[in-house]
């Protein structure tokens, strides 16, 4: 599917539209980001951005929150609908001649939801149990709680809120984020399958055409958390969050960024799960990944151990982030490419994927990157680019959050 056609146009009312037409395929998906994700949440009310991805599909223009489901489910459209740090993001997956519909639907959602008194309540309890499951799992807290303390204000608010802040979100509260957030200026609709723009700019330029404004609140960056945290829990195992800054999303280095993560932490055969729990059985569970914002990011670490060889845990997988600067092997490299060709076969073979980048690529980076121009940046790697990252961002100025008995030295 390389050489797919890729277009792309603003609105009057500034939504920026990407349309990939895969020929290859019978399906098609958007996916919309409006900038009214969790680092909009007003102080004291983490929470809103998820409450208000969830209230907005209950029931918008002529259509009841069961009968918007009903057109839905009649044309056969998969929706999803989220808050993530930056966007609300709405989406559907269909065959591609109900797109146009979908996306008629969908406008009503923006434009016209309904936001009934009567399902507020259902909604916040979807939102309560969902922080509560993740009370309920140190693995989860510890990661959620160490991106709320590495990342500065408000870069590591949750998408999921807080339970401490739910109670001060109210109806009129989601209401008022609404109108001041979710607005076409800034927003980012990416569309790819069987379909042009040709055939979906008609929709988007009559049932759009009244959406209008931009989003009110300018976000300031402010204090991050504590390098060094623990939070008491009575368990015979102790959770391990550690961070350390890596390179942004758009950053030259990006690829080398990523295959250096990927080979503490792609797999089996990765570093992090030979040396820490293969050779070692320290813990049961190790990983790292790349955490990249727009304009800073963070590899995030994981290890879940027992109380008893929690101390050991930290210090060697401290080592191993440290070791990485000795040296790469080129098979490690290859390993990790070899994962990377892998996951762009997977990613040409879906649309709602293909949407998704779209919308992502121009947010983060301006414009669109096809799937051959990563190919082609993946195979460039090489084991001396990849260790000249790795001693340009060295595993320092780490971040610590430990959840167990007692806490670690590190």
């Amino acid at each position: 599917m390389t050489g797919n056609k890729i277009e792309q146009t603003t609105l009057s009312n500034g939504l920026t539209v990407l349309v990939e037409t895969m020929p290859a395929v019978q399906s098609a998906a958007f996916s919309l980001l409006i900038p009214a994700g969790s680092a909009y949440d007003p102080p004291g009310q983490n929470g809103i951005a998820n409450a208000l991805a969830d209230w907005i599909t209950r029931g918008a223009g002529d259509r009841s929150s069961r009968e918007l489901l009903s057109a839905l489910d009649r044309l056969g459209i998969q929706a999803h609908e989220s808050a993530t740090l930056n966007h609300l993001a709405i989406g559907s997956t269909c065959l591609a001649g109900n797109l146009p519909t979908s996306l008629s639907i969908y406008a009503d959602v923006v434009k016209h939801p309904h936001f009934d008194e009567e399902d507020f309540d259902a909604v916040m309890a979807g939102v309560e149990q969902s922080l509560l499951a993740i009370e309920d799992d140190p693995r989860q807290k510890v990661m959620f709680e160490l991106v709320r303390r590495c990342f500065p204000s408000p870069w590591g608010q949750s998408s999921e809120g807080t339970l401490e802040d739910l109670e001060r979100i109210t109806p009129e509260s989601v209401r008022t984020q609404y109108r001041r957030c979710v607005r076409p200026q800034g927003a980012i609709l990416g569309i790819a399958g069987n379909v042009t723009l040709e055939q979906v700019l008609p929709v988007l330029e009559t049932d759009y055409a009244d959406w209008s404004g931009a989003n009110e609140i300018t976000l300031t960056t402010g204090e991050r958390g504590a390098y060094r945290e623990h939070i008491p829990h009575e368990s015979t195992q102790t959770h391990i969050g550690v961070a350390y800054p890596a390179i942004a999303y758009g950053a030259d280095d990006y690829y080398q960024g990523w295959a250096a993560v990927n080979v503490l932490s792609g797999g089996m055969s990765s570093r992090l799960f030979t040396e820490v729990r293969e050779k070692r059985g320290l813990c049961y569970s190790v990983y790292a990944s790349l955490n990249a914002l727009k304009d800073q990011g963070q590899v995030l670490c994981y290890a879940g151990t027992t109380t008893e060889r929690a101390q050991e845990t930290l210090d060697v997988l401290v080592k191993e982030l440290k070791r990485l600067g000795d040296g790469i092997e080129e098979a490690e490299l290859n390993r990790c490419k070899a994962r990377a060709k892998s996951s762009l076969i997977i990613a040409q073979e879906s649309t709602s994927g293909r949407a998704g980048s779209l919308a992502r690529n121009w947010f983060y980076l301006g414009r669109v990157v096809t799937l051959d121009e990563v190919r082609r940046k993946i195979e460039a790697l090489t084991t001396k680019s990849v260790l000249d990252y790795v001693h340009a961002h060295p595993a320092d100025d780490l971040t610590l959050l430990t959840i167990g008995q007692e806490p670690l030295e590190g």
